[in-house]
């Protein structure tokens, strides 16, 4: 993922995890891991503030391309592309909402598997170092934060609920947290396919939960019809068929 992993930050990130593995987060000091990256201490203090910062950098980068390719599908982004100008926020029926979503919490989970050694060994120092824990924890929300603003902006206004927006984005972020231990678990697992079917089932009960229709083949809402018909107290049941069929035209 180039637009992540850019040369620097690639550098920096891997040399910090690799310089903390060898010789401890709290032994490894910010010129170590400069020299280690083939950047200058100034160079690297306008990069990243702290040695946590340069743990997390691809994070960050990545935070921004999730953020921008959420923007792009929203209503607004769109129109103004197609016409020119903004014509306002608003549901587009042409985007899932929820569907873009899970793209955008796949694409995290491919630049994990993608970068393995970095995530392994991170993964390794994390459970060393509670301070990383609690930074990673920080991170986690704001992907929640960025997909719930998402969620809010972009579904249409009888499923765009603040408490619904909320509950789908944590569950997609707390699905994705859980495939991805495992796969750092055990990252010999071909994981993806799980993944993919875990965030079809939270899309199914989202629609189901705020639509209560079921869905057809293609995953949109099955639209259910009330009729009302009304017949003789003899009719037997081809009347009765053929009187709801009537109504139905």
């Amino acid at each position: 993922m180039t637009a992540v992993r850019t040369h620097t930050h690639a550098q920096a990130v891997d040399a910090a995890v690799d310089l903390f593995t060898r010789q401890g987060y709290e032994g490894t000091t910010v010129e170590e891991i400069a020299d280690a990256a083939k950047v200058s201490r100034a160079t690297f203090f306008r990069r990243f503030r702290s040695k946590e910062d340069v743990v997390f950098a691809d994070h960050e980068l990545l935070l921004e391309e999730v953020v921008v390719m959420l923007a792009a599908t929203r209503p607004d982004a769109r129109a103004s592309e197609e016409s020119g100008h903004d014509l306002g926020r608003g549901w587009d029926p042409d985007v899932d909402p929820y569907l873009e979503v899970c793209r955008a919490a796949r694409m995290v989970f491919d630049h994990h598997v993608g970068q393995r050694d970095t995530s392994l060994a991170r993964y390794a120092l994390l459970q060393q170092v509670p301070a990383l824990r609690d930074r990673e924890l920080i991170t986690t929300h704001r992907y929640e934060r960025a997909f719930t603003h998402y969620l809010r902006d972009t579904l249409p206004p009888e499923r765009s609920a603040s408490t619904a927006s909320i509950a789908f984005a944590a569950s997609v972020v707390a699905v994705h947290n859980a495939i991805l231990r495992r796969w750092l678990r055990t990252p010999s697992l071909e994981l993806r396919p799980e993944l993919e079917e875990a965030f079809a089932d939270l899309r199914r009960a989202a629609v189901l939960g705020t639509a209560a229709s079921p869905l057809a083949d293609d995953g949109t809402p099955v639209t259910r019809r009330v009729v009302v018909t009304v017949v003789e107290g003899v009719a037997g049941p081809d009347e009765v068929a053929r009187a709801v069929r009537d109504a139905l035209v």
